[in-house]
């Protein structure tokens, strides 16, 4: 025990150390921060985490991670200490404001989770805690950006504390943090946090798969070491002779960013060409004092002569060249990128900044906050931050819209690379990549969007629903005879066109509302039924509407006809019930092979009802099913899904569960193999080769004779020299179908391999 409040005291000390290093403190600060520090120590004192140790040990780390790693100040450290007291002890927020002051309270009450018994919601399908949870934490963070901060670097130490928990929470909190916190992070422009939450996520959704590639990255030392004599070096002799001042680091790619690039460009790791990169920050002392403009002008102008001298020495990849100088990130982010090639033969990327670059890089947005605080009579003008809160702001004074909806658009917003577009007039748009014709138009005006036909881009004539490029010229068409639709809801981009569509739709709606209802009124009158809100709740059930007003329009459009209403309330014709079909049912439900929704059973025994999965016993009366989109096999981490009813077994690192997870926490089921089970499940595999004669016959080669799997399909299509194709067979667990792609993959011409 003595030796627990020796390190508690230890943490303190090195906390203040560390807010000292980041800037003066005084007096007052450094009293407020005791004083917070001996409140949470005295609230938390009977308290330990699941790991074993005090609990006043987690406030304290993630204060230390607000100082160090975000680089915020004393208010943050305080609001660090306090995050856990209001919902975990008797402590109040009256309290907390009596001692600190209104601010503290906020922020603190920002972090602090709703509690589960007031909140005051119907508890159907779309209710979701969590998402309840994400609203208010939206809402305290456009009144106060330390909030999300606070609330990442806190997600940030949950995560490397992980361990101690039970599985289903690990996925959980993983699930959480890969859905919302991840991108949050970015959008933030805290690069770092972010990198380490993607490595801990994986950790826990992918730990195979994770600690796979660990050791083929552990394996390339030796490369790097070579790398420092003969790419390094060169580089630092050049900028010697040019009498710069610089810092240069180095990295190798992270874990998860391999596997990232493995998955979405179908290569293996041993192709990843920008396994390496190095930064050059230039420290210019020549633009101390100057006005911002023209200390950036010469940032620039210095930036873009080591590019120079760089690729002087080195052949650079055209294509992978990126000026974020020009043309800031949505979230202040400015380097210079280029991939070249090393005299070894690997491509390395460079980015080149300037330390003022580079303290945005680590800082993100934390560093415009900052600099506010200390600056808060100046203005900062086309603050793309405050630009994107109030984006926020107005998306959560919708009233119509559900927690849910919130964070869906909210999400949105924080993965979006942008487009400048250019008006007839020459005046410049900015929309996030993918935007299309559509969006463009309501983005000028709402009404020119609702008209909408097309574009003229470029003086060539294009459709709703073509994505712009940057530095294109729009000039956007309409009639007046043209409304927006359902249609269009897929064919836009920004949150702002969504809203505008969804406003006129609903508006829309409202005026069928009263004929819709007339009409079901009539038709259950002639048949001696009342309208009443049971029969409401049966028909959009039955019809899978959300709301009263999706069914009253759908009655009056006549996209629900009498008869479909008389088959809802079994008021047509009785069918016979042929019960003696009954126990043949899964042979006609099934697929060919006998199984069920992809599987099949492969023992000689019948079991047809024995699920090759188990689960808790407080689940074990429900039925399992292999989640489709995701397609498990026998040796794959799984997890259980309550899904109407059922429960859908999915791999961890589906990003359908993934989603579930992070929203409806409450439907995980824990959920395992059945061993000793002999089962074939349906999976997919694509393929992209060099077309030849006889690709095909070597694949059914493959997979009939050499690895004797049932193919259910085979699609090969070439164009153009190159195959395309999709393999649906049979596997019985994991290592038959790694072991089946690696053979598929030795095949001559083979490109491309992977599971979907």
């Amino acid at each position: 025990m003595e030796n627990e409040d020796q390190v508690v005291q230890q943490t303190y000390e090195e906390l203040i150390a560390a807010c000292r290093a980041n800037q003066p403190l005084s007096e007052e600060d450094e009293n407020n921060i005791f004083r917070a520090f001996n409140i949470a120590r005295n609230a938390h004192a009977d308290t330990r985490r699941k790991s074993g140790e005090l609990y006043i040990f987690h406030p304290l780390a993630v204060a230390l991670i607000a100082v160090k790693e975000v680089g915020l100040g004393p208010i943050a450290v305080i609001c660090a200490l306090l995050h856990d007291v209001v919902e975990d002890t008797d402590i109040t927020l009256d309290n907390l404001r009596a001692v600190f002051g209104d601010r503290v309270a906020r922020i603190v009450d920002g972090v602090t989770k709703i509690d589960k018994a007031s909140m005051i919601a119907e508890q159907n399908d779309d209710f979701s805690s969590q998402a309840e949870n994400y609203k208010k934490i939206l809402l305290a963070m456009c009144d106060d950006a330390y909030v999300i901060f606070l609330k990442l670097c806190d997600r940030l130490h949950n995560m490397r504390t992980l361990q101690s928990m039970k599985d289903t929470k690990k996925l959980a909190i993983s699930s959480e943090t890969q859905y919302l916190y991840v991108p949050l992070a970015h959008r933030l422009g805290l690069y770092s946090i972010k990198t380490e939450l993607e490595e801990l996520v994986m950790q826990y959704t992918n730990p195979d798969k994770y600690a796979e590639i660990a050791a083929k990255i552990s394996k390339t030392v030796g490369t790097e070491l070579k790398l420092k004599d003969c790419f390094t070096a060169p580089i630092r002799r050049l900028l010697d002779e040019n009498h710069y001042h610089y810092v240069i680091k180095s990295r190798v790619k992270s874990v998860y960013s391999c596997w990232k690039k493995m998955q979405n460009k179908g290569v293996q790791f041993e192709e990843i060409f920008d396994l390496y990169a190095m930064r050059i920050i230039l420290d210019l002392p020549q633009t101390q004092g100057l006005p911002f403009d023209e200390a950036r002008k010469i940032e620039k102008e210095e930036c873009f002569k080591v590019y120079a001298l760089v690729t002087s020495l080195f052949r650079p990849q055209p294509a992978r060249f990126r000026d974020w100088i020009s043309n800031p990130k949505n979230n202040g982010y400015e380097s210079l990128h280029t991939t070249v090639m090393s005299p070894i033969g690997n491509w390395v990327e460079v980015q080149i900044r300037t330390t003022r670059m580079d303290r945005i890089a680590e800082k993100g947005m934390a560093a415009h906050f900052l600099y506010k605080e200390a600056h808060p009579d100046e203005t900062i003008q086309n603050s793309p931050v405050e630009e994107w809160l109030q984006q926020i702001r107005t998306s959560l004074e919708d009233p119509n819209k559900s927690a849910l909806d919130l964070v869906e658009e909210f999400k949105e917003t924080l993965y979006t690379k942008e487009i400048y577009i250019f008006t007839p007039k020459g005046e410049t748009v900015k929309l996030p990549s993918r935007a299309t014709v559509l969006d463009f138009a309501y983005a000028i005006h709402s009404q020119l969007g609702e008209h909408c036909i097309g574009a003229k881009v470029n003086a060539h004539v294009v459709p709703i629903g073509y994505r712009l490029h940057s530095g294109e010229q729009v000039q956007v068409l309409t009639s007046q005879k043209t409304f927006p639709s359902e249609d269009w809801l897929k064919e836009v981009q920004t949150p702002r066109a969504k809203e505008h569509i969804k406003d006129y739709l609903r508006n829309k709606k409202k005026e069928y509302r009263q004929e819709g209802e007339q009409k079901l009124h009539d038709f259950l009158k002639r048949h001696k039924l009342q309208l009443t809100p049971d029969r409401i709740a049966r028909l959009k059930n039955y019809f899978n509407m959300e709301s009263d007003i999706d069914l009253f329009f759908a009655i009056a459009t006549n996209d629900i006809s009498d008869e479909q209403l008389q088959q809802c309330f079994h008021l047509g014709k009785a069918q016979p019930n042929m019960l003696f079909l009954k126990p043949y049912q899964e042979l006609f439900d099934g697929d060919r092979r006998g199984g069920t929704n992809g599987i099949a059973k492969q023992s000689g025994k019948a079991a047809p009802t024995l699920s090759p999965f188990l689960t808790d016993t407080d689940h074990e009366n429900l039925e399992t099913q292999p989640a489709p989109c995701c397609k498990p096999v026998q040796g794959d981490r799984v997890i259980g899904i309550v899904t109407n009813g059922k429960i859908m077994v999915h791999r961890t690192n589906c990003p359908n569960a993934i989603h579930e997870m992070s929203t409806h926490e409450d439907r995980i089921v824990r959920t395992r193999w059945r061993p000793g089970e002999k089962i074939a499940f349906l999976t997919g595999i694509s393929i992209k080769a060099i077309d030849r004669k006889g690709l095909l016959q070597e694949l059914t080669r493959v997979i009939s004779e050499e690895m004797d799997l049932n193919m259910r399909a085979i699609t090969l299509e070439a164009s153009e020299g190159v195959a395309q194709g999709l393999l649906m067979l049979y596997v019985n667990n994991l290592s038959d179908l790694d072991k089946l792609m690696g053979s598929i993959r030795a095949l001559e011409g083979v490109e491309h391999v992977q599971r979907v």
